[in-house]
This record gives structure tokens, C-alpha cells and sequence, in this order.
């Protein structure tokens, strides 16, 4: 068993008293009044700079907040480390596409070395969660597939990871798409994705078609990428919803984006919203400039709500480090929010709305604050980081760099640095 002292949980108010925390097997298995011993110094790394067995945490204080996931990632895309290169997109989504295939080939690194990169800012962040979206097309056929594969299971010691297998250059509209992405999901893909069924493949029923025929054939769950907006983004959220249900796949079924919920009326977004938690489709967010997610009517919903930080540094877009706290402090801002309570509330999005995502969590009422299987409740898993500062409000507005991150009561980053890892700069 292991014991962490004196630590502040998530949600909490500053006069709140510090606690002791116990994990066994992985898992929180009580909470107590701190009882204000001093631990001894607690070895953390092995001569080797491996994570040591580790008894007695001393917390000192900090806030102990339940880890966070990134789960709109580009693993295959980003560029993050490398040299910096000038944007050449041209503000279209065709053009972003394209632009990017002209262009992936040409990194400093291999997809596969690069997005190894990639976890190890993540993680040290304080993720240990990623659902990465994978390229599948007619011009890297499996080549980005296998190398996010590769690296994601070379951390699966230390991360939870799901992999899309994404057809974003449309389905319809290339030839030799729905046998790659079979391959890929054959090869263990856990999601098929697709992309705008409407306006960019053009033929709603057939892209649909697919993504569900695909994903029945196999077992495997759907992320659909819906940048429509207007009444062509509720058409393909409809249609969406009404599949789900047909096909029984609550709580399998995720849409990205889904700018719609910004840019309709307030009825029809409300209308939707109730067509998606009846079908348990769950939703993510990137924490966009443009196009913020209706979060109150989300949450009056307990539909599945997480954060994902998109492309970093890539071809699409100069933004993304890395950094998930960084990103939570982007999904407040974004929102223009200034409550502490609606802080928390995005970190609560980034932390537990990430994971229930990935689980396939049903919109089943159960409170997200508290929750036993996917937050800081007895039984979770002890998955966390502690945080220097005064309120969770402050950790999401000063983001400090110094964290400890752990998986599975296991320290497994600290001060941006992975246990027997390179330093990330």
C-alpha cells in the first residue's frame, strides 16, 4: 500500500483541511484527515532513473487533481521540437488537407519517432490518456497508422491509449478508403473515424454507411470529425444520433468539434443535444477561437464532454505544446470564464470527461464530481498529479511547470521530465 500526505483534492475551497490518501493495487482506496506527520523522504528514482517503489508520498500541500487525457489528438501530424515552419495553408478545409499531404513526408523525424515525442510532452503534463486520430488514405495508405501504433504501445506501461483510424481526405471521395481503414481496424484500430459525411465527401448516406457498417463488422467504437456548421452540421448530428440508437452503440460513439452545437439557434441546438444523450453519443472539444461548445447545456445533459488539444504545431496550425493544463486554461478562456466553479469545471472536463470518453461511459446520470470510477472516489484507478498551488483555479491560470504525474499510484513524470526519460524542453 501506498500513502500520499497532506495533499488538497479536486474540487475543493481554500480553507478545505489536506488529506492523506491510501492506494492499493493500483487504485484510491481510502481518504482520511491528513494527520499531520511528518513522512520520511521518499525515494522516487532508482540509480537508473526508474520509478522506484515508493511507500510514503509527502504531498506537501499540493493539490492532488485526477490526471488529465488528451483525446483529439494528431499524433501522425504534429511537429512539435522540430524546426519551426512557416504556415502555407490556404484557410480552406480542402486546402488545410492537402496541404498536408504535400507535406508530412518532409518532417525532421519519423511519424513514429515523432509522435513518441509528442506522448512524452503529454504525459509529463499530466496525461495519461490519449486517443490519437491516425491518417488513413490514398496517399499514406497505413504508413501513419502504423507508426502512432507503434509509439502508443511502447508507453502502454504508462498511458492509456486509443487510436483512431482517420479517413480525412473523405471516404467517398477516394478510391481504396474503406478497404484501408478495414486493414486498419483489422491491424487494431479501436475507432473508426470519419469527416464532415456532407459537405466534404458529399454523400452523407454512403459515408455513414460505411463508419457504421465498418465499425459493426469489427467490434470497434466511431469518432466522427464534424466541422459542418448551420443546418448541414444538425443534419449530420441527426443522422448520427438516429444511427447510434439504431444500431445500439450508446456510449461507442464520439463527434469531435461539432460546431453546429455553436451556429444554430438556441432550440434546435437544445433539440439535438437531447437527440444526442438519448442515443449516448459522447462529444470533444479542442477549445476552438471559434465555435465553443454550449458547456452548461452539455452538462445539464450529463452528456460525455472531453478535451483534446487537435494538431500541434503542424501543418493545419503555428498552436499546441503539449501542455494539457495549458489547454484546460485555453477551454476557460475560450468560454470567457472568470467563477472559480466554471474553472473547475474544465479541468473536470479535461480530467474525468476525457476519460469517460474513452471508456465508452454512458450519460447515465451519474454525478462527474466524485465519481468512483473515473475520478478521485475509492476504487478509481490512481491516476493523478499533484500541483503546487493555492486553488484549482490558480494551477489552471498559473499552469506550473513542476508536476508530478502518476498512473496507477506509479510516479511516471516530474518537472516536465518522464521517469527514465529525456528532458523535454
Amino acid at each position: 500500500m501506498t500513502t500520499v500526505k497532506n495533499v488538497r483534492l479536486f474540487p475543493r475551497v481554500p480553507e478545505s483541511p489536506a488529506v492523506d490518501v491510501e492506494i492499493s493495487e493500483g487504485r484510491f482506496s481510502g481518504f482520511s484527515p491528513a494527520d499531520g506527520s511528518s513522512p520520511a523522504p521518499p525515494s522516487t528514482l532508482d540509480p537508473e532513473g526508474s520509478a522506484a517503489a515508493v511507500d510514503v508520498i509527502d504531498g506537501a500541500g499540493r493539490i492532488l487533481l485526477p490526471s488529465l487525457g488528451d483525446v483529439h489528438a494528431h499524433l501522425d501530424s504534429n511537429r512539435l521540437g522540430q524546426t519551426f515552419r512557416p504556415h502555407t495553408a490556404d484557410g480552406t478545409l480542402h486546402g488545410y488537407i492537402m496541404n498536408d499531404r504535400r507535406n508530412w513526408r518532409h518532417g525532421e523525424r519519423s511519424v513514429g519517432d515523432q509522435a513518441t515525442y509528442a506522448i512524452a510532452r503529454i504525459i509529463a503534463s499530466g496525461g495519461t490518456r490519449i486517443r490519437s486520430h491516425a491518417q488513413v488514405d490514398a496517399d499514406c495508405g497505413l504508413e501513419r497508422f502504423h507508426g502512432v501504433k507503434a509509439a502508443l504501445e511502447a508507453h502502454a506501461d504508462v498511458l492509456e491509449g486509443q487510436i483512431v483510424a482517420f479517413p480525412q481526405a473523405g471516404i467517398v471521395s477516394e478510391k481504396g478508403v474503406r478497404e484501408l481503414l478495414d486493414a486498419a481496424l483489422s491491424e487494431g484500430a479501436d475507432l473508426v473515424g470519419g469527416l464532415d459525411p456532407l459537405l466534404y465527401d458529399r454523400d452523407p448516406a454512403s459515408h455513414l454507411d460505411t463508419v457504421f457498417a465498418l465499425a459493426d463488422r469489427h467490434g470497434k467504437g466511431i469518432d466522427i470529425h464534424l466541422h459542418e456548421a448551420g443546418t448541414a452540421g444538425l443534419f449530420s448530428l441527426e443522422e448520427i444520433a438516429a444511427r447510434t440508437r439504431a444500431a445500439g452503440m450508446a456510449g461507442q460513439v464520439t463527434v469531435s468539434h461539432a460546431f453546429a452545437l455553436n451556429t444554430n439557434p438556441e432550440p434546435e441546438v437544445a433539440g439535438i443535444l437531447d437527440a444526442l444523450a438519448e442515443a449516448g453519443v459522447a462529444l470533444t472539444t479542442v477549445a476552438p477561437a471559434k465555435g465553443v461548445l454550449p458547456q452548461a447545456a452539455i452538462a445539464h445533459r450529463r452528456l460525455t464532454l472531453g478535451l483534446g488539444e487537435d494538431g500541434q504545431r503542424d501543418c493545419w496550425s503555428p498552436y499546441g505544446d503539449g501542455d494539457l493544463l495549458r489547454r484546460t486554461w485555453q477551454l476557460a478562456f475560450t468560454n470567457g470564464f472568470r467563477l472559480d466553479a466554471d474553472i473547475e469545471g474544465c479541468l473536470d472536463i479535461a480530467s474525468r470527461g476525457g476519460a469517460r470518453v474513452m471508456a465508452g461511459a454512458r450519460p447515465d446520470g451519474s454525478a462527474l464530481i466524485g465519481d468512483s470510477r473515473f475520478g478521485l472516489g475509492v476504487g478509481a484507478p490512481a491516476d493523478f498529479v499533484l500541483v503546487d498551488a493555492d486553488t484549482v483555479t490558480s494551477a489552471v491560470m498559473d499552469c506550473p511547470p513542476d508536476r508530478d504525474v502518476f498512473k496507477a499510484g506509479r510516479l511516471i513524470a516530474s518537472g516536465g521530465e518522464l521517469i527514465g526519460g529525456a528532458r523535454l524542453g
